[in-house]
């Protein structure tokens, strides 16, 4: 499932920044709940946030899918 791959692989790359849920969330102007789910791939989120994500964790977006 789509969802779930992508949001694993935020959560891998935003551990790799060493941030917690909060913080990132506080970072990126997005509700914590919302990113946890987000990250349990309950989501079906826009293009628009998954990019506000991607900039978050200073990366491209063809990163943040590759492999997907």
């Amino acid at each position: 499932m789509i969802r779930k791959k992508l949001g694993q692989r935020i959560k891998e790359k935003r551990l790799q920044l060493g941030l917690s849920q909060e913080k990132f969330a506080l970072s990126i102007n997005m509700d914590r709940t919302y990113f946890a789910s987000i990250e349990k791939g309950k989501r079906n989120i826009s293009i628009l946030n998954i990019e506000k994500i991607a900039k978050g964790l200073n990366i491209s977006l063809s990163e943040l899918f590759q492999e997907l």
